[in-house]
């Protein structure tokens, strides 16, 4: 039986397929190019297109894909597109496991910690309600209400809101480490703001865990139970990198003139998250201080 995984190239799912593969696990990967082998199979989430063959006989079924929140700057067109590939590809990759004779055991969907909005320093976890603002309340409730057929046709599903992942291969991380490396590294807008973390060996074994552990279900925090403010995290990444940093933040209003809406919403406003779910259900974090997931993943 296979693992069939979305968006298997970027950050996350190229690094959950090593580790699939790693423990022997059959792993297909539905591409929306040309498939290079029998691993892979092609689907046009776009339009509907699937093939339900490659789908047939999966154990579960990991879905990662959708365009990413900070590919390009915030405009109306690349809003619709952030929604559009995460509702759409959701929608028809369910779809097509609902009308399985045989279906998988398990969807884990991939969503944001975005849901909860601006927490301040309000801790919160799977239990709280959706926050205000464009990522909670257009992107992240549509994209998991999406899931609610899978579950309904007796499927177990995981929506896992992840939270920022820290890795030296992909993500903010390589985009923070030019500036920093140059002692140019500062806090942003208050500063006060939470960044609820998690390490990419901690995402890749959450994600493991959910999959093995059947009484899982429903939204799961991939973030350490250690958040940091940006402050914090400013003064951590400028040790990490054994460099100063500046003592002034940088202004918000500078902000949103150099990056736009994301500014708002994924850089001056944060999430408190804590990773109730998955302490319940006896996973053991590799990382919980933000010091040492640094050190693990530089």
């Amino acid at each position: 039986m296979a693992i069939i995984v979305t968006g298997s190239s970027g950050l996350l799912g190229s690094a959950l397929v090593r580790a699939l593969r790693a423990d022997g696990t059959r792993v297909v990967r539905l591409v929306r190019r040309a498939p290079q082998g029998a691993d892979e199979s092609f689907w046009n989430p776009g339009k509907g297109l699937i093939d339900p063959a490659a789908l047939q006989g999966a154990q579960a079924v990991v879905h990662l894909a959708g365009a990413g929140i900070n590919d390009r700057r915030w405009n109306d067109d690349f809003k619709r597109e952030v929604v559009r590939s995460r509702v759409e590809g959701t929608r028809t990759l369910v779809k097509a496991l609902t009308e399985l004779p045989v279906k998988p055991r398990a969807l884990l969907s991939a969503s944001a910690i975005g849901f909860y909005g601006d927490t301040g320093d309000r801790e919160v976890d799977e239990t709280a309600p959706p926050g205000a603002g464009f990522l909670a309340q257009d992107v992240v409730v549509p994209w998991e209400a999406e899931t609610v057929p899978a579950e309904e046709a007796g499927i177990r599903v995981a929506l896992l809101r992840t939270g920022l992942v820290l890795s030296g291969e992909g993500g903010m991380l390589p985009k923070l480490l030019p500036i920093f490396k140059l002692g140019l590294g500062a806090p942003l807008g208050s500063g006060g703001q939470y960044w609820s973390w998690i390490s990419i060996d901690d995402w890749v074994g959450a994600v493991l865990h959910i999959l093995n552990n059947q009484e899982i279900s429903g939204p799961v925090n991939l973030t350490a139970p250690e958040p940091a403010t940006n402050a914090e995290f400013t003064k951590a990444l400028g040790e990490a990198v054994h460099r100063p940093t500046m003592p002034l933040a940088v202004p918000g209003f500078a902000l949103r003139t150099a990056i736009g809406g994301f500014a708002e919403e994924g850089v001056l406003t944060g999430q408190r998250v804590m990773p109730r779910r998955l302490l319940e259900s006896g996973y053991t974090f590799r990382h919980t201080r933000l010091s040492e997931a640094l050190a693990a993943v530089l």
